[in-house]
């Protein structure tokens, strides 16, 4: 988003949006073409986490209860967002070989099959939600209070599923092609109309009603409809639906179906089974008391949010990758994996003073309970040490993605998070560690995926892979 500093007051506020490409974008080996397209990405990202922490710090004002519950009601929905996820960064990984051989005529079939599977699941989704969502949930929550406020939260968002998706698709598109920048300005306009309905939904502001827990789910999924919206709009007004054949509303192909899946069904996959033991991690500390799943769901916010770079880079570093390797220059791949790492290291390096040497000040953004406060100083210790380790992990293996070599990402995802898994239950059940304790596993996970990945990729086998 810029905001033009010469024009009259009352052109003060405009956004304008950045003028686009030629359709045949390339990327090049280079810290400025990286950057270039990265922080776009970045800048989309900190809008969005700024969305989720302000989500935290409103929730907070209502008590424990409300931010625990809303900790599980957003995990246990975004467990099942993954699917889409999944299946968007397939289709960003195929428009991108695409771009990079110049077929640009066909990444409008590819965008039209991706809009009909997107609309199919989440209507699935919804009714899965609606169904078996409230038995799944008393499954795994002990804390009555936090059930019901749970299953407030998840009757409002479920139907987020929709947009959400459809948002999706256009941000696959936009970065397939290396046209970034429309992603960072969607998500401005997504996190700016969030934040303002969140307000007036949850507190009553605004000349909207009081609606607690259920404004804040309501808030999100009109957020969502309106940046559908802009995208929708913006991408005929500047004529990437005419130049890219978009919603031509092509015959569906099998064998069109054959690739996107071939790619996408492992990610899906990975990003399910990843964010699954998200949830159940969430669940585990649940067990220690309210108090700790409070400090954990502050930790999570801020944790998410200074992950934003390196989670910028790693989206842009699945494009970079197989849009090089649709040039025909696979030598250039692993030269510029350690540019972009070197990026990440040094962004996260510079970040993580704020945790360093500001932690109560940080947490004070999110509560005012000194109890709360103290449970959370020690998770921040912690995330430090994993936000540094991550830095580095994501970048290999989200350019394992890129290469094409999901199925591989996915075997190495389900090791690492049987890992995991097993380490967090041993620690909070059998020795009874603080939640300090169990968060360290969020280390040893970023370990195991990165020392993995990178052994695939100095292999050389995606070389040979078809795309």
């Amino acid at each position: 988003m810029i905001f033009e500093e010469n024009k009259q007051a009352k052109n003060a506020n405009r956004i304008t949006i950045p003028r686009m490409p030629t359709p045949n974008s390339a990327v090049s080996n280079t810290y400025r073409s990286i950057w270039n397209i990265s922080y776009p990405i970045i800048i989309g990202l900190v809008a969005q986490n700024l969305m989720v922490v302000i989500d935290t710090a409103f929730l907070g004002r209502l008590g424990e209860v409300s931010l625990g519950a809303a900790a599980i009601g957003g995990l246990f929905y975004l467990t099942l967002v993954m699917f889409g996820a999944g299946f968007a960064i397939g289709m960003q990984i195929i428009i991108g070989r695409r771009n990079g051989e110049g077929r640009q005529r066909t990444i409008g079939r590819i965008f039209d099959h991706g809009l009909y599977f997107m609309v199919g699941m989440a209507l699935l989704l919804i009714l899965f939600l609606s169904l078996a969502g409230p038995s799944l949930l008393g499954r795994f929550i002990s804390s009555p209070a936090i059930l019901e406020q749970s299953l407030v939260f998840i009757s409002y968002r479920r139907f987020g599923y929709f947009f959400g998706f459809l948002i999706m698709v256009f941000n696959s598109f936009y970065v397939g092609i290396v046209r970034t920048r429309m992603v960072s300005v969607a998500t401005i306009i997504m996190a700016t109309s969030n934040i303002v309905l969140d307000y007036g939904l949850i507190f009553g502001k605004l000349g909207l009603p009081e609606m607690g827990i259920s404004g804040a789910a309501l808030a999100t999924n009109l957020a969502e409809f309106i940046t559908f919206l802009f995208y929708l709009l913006w991408s005929f007004k500047n004529k990437c639906i005419s130049s890219f054949r978009l919603l031509r509303f092509h015959k569906p192909r099998k064998r069109l179906y054959d690739d996107l899946l071939k790619l996408s069904l492992p990610v899906m996959l990975q990003h399910f089974i990843s964010f699954s033991a998200w949830f159940i991690f969430f669940m585990i500390l649940e067990k220690i008391g309210e108090t700790a799943l409070a400090a954990s769901n502050i930790t999570r916010s801020i944790y998410m949010l200074l992950m934003i770079p390196v989670w910028g880079l790693s989206s842009a570093t699945t494009t970079l990758v197989s849009n090089i390797i649709g040039q025909g220059k696979s030598d250039e791949v692993m030269p510029m994996i350690k540019k972009i790492m070197t990026i990440s290291f040094i962004a996260n390096l510079l970040l993580i003073q704020v945790l360093i040497f500001f932690p109560r000040t940080v947490i004070s953004f999110f509560t005012q309970s000194p109890e709360l406060v103290e449970a959370t100083l020690p998770l921040l210790r912690v995330i430090t040490l994993s936000l540094t380790v991550f830095s580095v992990s994501m970048i290999i293996f989200s350019a394992l993605s890129g290469t094409g070599k999901t199925g591989t990402a996915l075997r190495i995802e389900v090791i690492s998070i049987i890992l995991y898994l097993l380490f967090a239950f041993i620690l909070a059940v059998g020795f009874d560690a603080p939640a300090s304790g169990v968060w360290f596993v969020e280390v040893l996970y970023f370990t195991v995926i990165g020392v993995f990945a990178y052994i695939f990729l100095k292999r050389g086998t995606w070389k040979e892979l078809v795309v």
